[in-house]
């Protein structure tokens, strides 16, 4: 494993220092493999699918250029992500899993989305960073093929019931008397002693790339280990009582919003992101908002449509006009979720209007606010509740069922 490492590692460091010196690559065309780093009951994993992969991972992670240290994690969690990839697809093979490209191209659909793109836009900006969109692709094609295969055999298992509603909810009533604070999390896995060690340095160098920019939310579906992944890691709004005392101990020396060292635990190690912090029975605002992005990012289209759209209804209107826009609505927004810049931006904003002009996800950005509800107790619904209890068990089957798959195959580390 230690000598695999080694050279995927000198490989990706190459690659990493010609993405930062060298102009933007053409289409990458079809490689040959250079040699197999694993075999996963029987099927490769070759040094190209690595290198990609990490590439894929150094993207997500904002494309900063990366030190020695973040190079050996990235190809090291590369390599994992590949190998349960293996594991999943083959037991979609088992049970006749099928993943059409329609599927895949939908799914990677909602991803540009989420940034205010397209998928063609997306796929551009991978392939301008040197990474092969079949890794995407790839990825895409495991993660729907598990998502499938779990639903089918344990979602209708899953039952919450009515009186674990209440009981959730009546707790988050008494909650809401206290101190609450809103938290996202990444978990490493590493029950091991031996491991220890290596997920420490990753927890650290995931946070060095964070504190340099790079989004929490999808370090958090990249790297962690917590059902919370599915959603970017987000905890929700908690108490300190609703922690474990390690992680109680990180939150009250962080005081105040931010980022936590590594916290170290009995199965792993953790990152704590600390977003918002609520007193007793404070009562929030809850917004809806449509973002409208301009995908070359010009100042001047995107002004110009702003100042044709009189309303929340004329959106639609202007957007389908126009190939360079892009609207996405956004319901039932908490505003104490968007952030201290986020949140006076919007609440200074009135209803039918838009905010001014902001960067995000390398283009420019307005949210028109369309709604708003002010002195909302902070409470989900009972059916956030129930959607919420179900994807956490859920998700702990997946984890559970993908170790087991670990634990019984044949994986050879060349």
């Amino acid at each position: 494993m230690l000598r695999s490492l080694v050279a995927i590692t000198a490989m990706f460091a190459a690659s990493a220092s010609a993405i930062a010196q060298e102009p933007a690559p053409e289409p990458p065309a079809p490689q040959q493999i250079e040699g197999i780093v694993a075999i996963v009951n029987d099927d490769p994993i070759s040094f190209t699918d690595v290198r990609q992969r990490a590439r894929l991972l150094l993207l997500s992670l904002g494309g900063q250029q990366p030190t020695q240290e973040q190079i050996q994690q990235l190809t090291s969690q590369a390599l994992e992500q590949l190998i349960d990839e293996k594991l999943q697809l083959q037991e979609a093979a088992e049970y006749e899993v099928e993943v059409s490209d329609s599927d895949i191209a939908n799914s990677i659909d909602g991803i540009a989305r989420q940034s205010g793109i397209t998928r063609e836009d997306l796929v551009n900006s991978l392939i301008q960073s040197g990474v092969n969109p079949s890794s995407l692709e790839d990825q895409t094609r495991a993660d729907i093929a598990w998502r499938r295969i779990m639903s089918g055999l344990y979602g209708s298992r899953i039952r919450v019931s009515a009186a674990r509603i209440d009981d959730q909810l009546s707790r988050l009533k008494a909650a809401s008397e206290t101190e609450q604070y809103q938290l996202s999390e990444i978990f490493l896995f590493a029950p091991e002693a031996a491991d220890r060690e290596q997920a420490i340095a990753a927890a650290q160098s995931i946070r060095t790339q964070v504190e340099a920019g790079a989004p929490f939310e999808l370090a958090a579906e990249r790297f962690s280990s917590a059902p919370t992944a599915a959603t970017g890691g987000d905890m929700g709004w908690v108490t300190l009582d609703d922690l474990a005392e390690e992680r109680r101990e990180a939150v009250r020396a962080l005081n105040g919003p931010g980022l936590t060292n590594p916290i170290i635990s009995e199965d792993g190690v953790s990152i704590l992101l600390v977003r918002g912090k609520q007193d007793p029975s404070e009562q929030t605002s809850v917004v809806d908002l449509t973002r409208i992005t301009v995908v070359d990012g010009s100042e001047e289209t995107l002004s110009a449509a702003v100042d044709n759209i009189g309303s929340c209804a004329e959106i639609d209107a202007v957007i389908d006009a126009d190939d360079n826009l892009r609207a996405n609505a956004l319901t039932d927004v908490n505003v104490n979720e968007l952030g201290p810049e986020g949140k006076n931006m919007v609440l200074a904003t009135a209803l039918e209007d838009h905010t001014d002009i902001f960067a995000q996800s390398g283009t420019l950005a307005v949210m028109f606010v369309c709604g708003r509800r002010d002195n909302v107790d902070d409470l989900p619904t009972a059916d956030q509740i129930e959607n919420n209890l179900y994807a956490q068990q859920l998700g702990m089957i997946s984890e559970r069922t993908l170790r087991n798959l670990r634990r019984d195959a044949t994986i050879i580390h060349r």
